[in-house]
């Protein structure tokens, strides 16, 4: 029998036979690879892709890819998600999206996250891929509600009471390069997220405050990082190498902040600490608050609720000198009246 080469079709072993399906978590196909059966059989998934039911999840799918939310997503995202919405459509893609309108749902949602309960890092990011979809649902009509809004998180680890000390900072500093060390100096003096800080340029560096709109928000979002003594110091002291502030060993910008470079050097300064490049933003905000921000102006640059810094205020300005800094504005706001 002649075999015909199909496009696509997506082979799985399990137990010993082999199963054949017309695309990854697409429909199986049924027949021997070649065979009329086999052929028409894959001949009809892809024409019901083409003109994929709308109604149901597979076809809410299709439609999502398509659309201006997913074309905006980082093609690193993109390539990520690929495989999460295989799976989505591999569960509930015969599911009317009507059926997720219904807080019934919900417990199917948890059932399939807990497919990965024993890496709960991963299950969240699985519902976290199916929010973005339905909330396409929700804006263009199918449903109501976003069924994955409210459902929690199982990776419960709060890291916003963790921060790099500056004798961390300075351990790290004395076996990194001269070029980390700005980075990790940057980090703590802005609270910048990594993303931002690859491509903050001197433009961004105003007389009197740092502006850069924030990857995170979709530059939608402005960060306003006032330009305070210790900050200013340090910027005169990284060489103007090119247009952006932070660069390597090369003179070339960094591609990514929280590099080898890094990580090698925190290991030999640190050992297995539990700390994190994204934790020197809990370092900044403890600068910030040296430097006399309020908690709702620090929780705004760094995109934190208030609550969470006023955690790590508690934690690591300390009680005495919370106290002494209340006492000045007290004192303050009295000889003024």
């Amino acid at each position: 029998m002649a075999h015909v080469k199909l496009k696509g079709v997506f082979t799985v072993t399990a137990k010993g036979r082999r199963y054949y399906y017309a695309w990854r978590g697409g429909p199986r196909l049924y027949g021997e690879p070649g065979s009329p059966e086999f052929v028409a059989s894959y001949t009809e998934a892809h024409a019901d892709l083409r003109t994929a039911d709308a109604s149901r999840v597979r076809g809410l799918i299709e439609a999502y890819k398509s659309s201006a939310a997913y074309e905006r997503l980082a093609p690193s995202t993109k390539r990520t998600w690929a495989g999460w919405l295989d799976r989505i459509v591999n569960h509930f893609g015969e599911l009317k999206v009507a059926q997720f309108d219904r807080p019934e749902i919900r417990p199917s949602i948890r059932r399939w996250r807990n497919q990965w309960e024993d890496r709960p890092r991963t299950a969240d990011y699985g519902v976290q891929v199916l929010s973005h979809v339905m909330s396409y649902a929700v804006e263009t009509d199918r449903i109501g509600t976003n069924p994955c809004h409210g459902i929690k998180s199982l990776y419960k680890v709060d890291r916003s009471g963790l921060i790099w000390s500056d004798e961390d900072i300075a351990a790290l500093k004395a076996v990194a390069s001269p070029e980390v060390g700005y980075v990790v100096d940057l980090a703590a003096h802005t609270g910048l997220r990594a993303g931002d800080l690859t491509r903050l340029a001197w433009s961004h560096v105003g007389s009197d405050a740092i502006r850069i709109t924030t990857s995170k928000s979709r530059h939608r979002t402005t960060a306003t990082i006032p330009l305070y003594a210790d900050l200013r110091d340090l910027l005169a002291t990284i060489p103007k190498r090119s247009t952006v502030i932070l660069t390597n060993e090369q003179g070339r910008p960094w591609q990514r902040v929280n590099s080898t470079p890094f990580m090698t050097a925190k290991a030999k300064a640190l050992g297995d600490r539990d700390l994190h490049f994204h934790d020197l933003r809990g370092t900044a905000a403890t600068r910030f608050h040296r430097a006399g921000l309020a908690v709702n102006d620090i929780a705004e640059i760094l995109g934190w609720e208030e609550s969470s810094v006023e955690k790590i205020l508690r934690r690591y300005v300390g009680v005495e000198a919370r106290v002494q800094s209340m006492i000045a504005k007290i004192n303050k706001a009295e000889r003024g009246t």
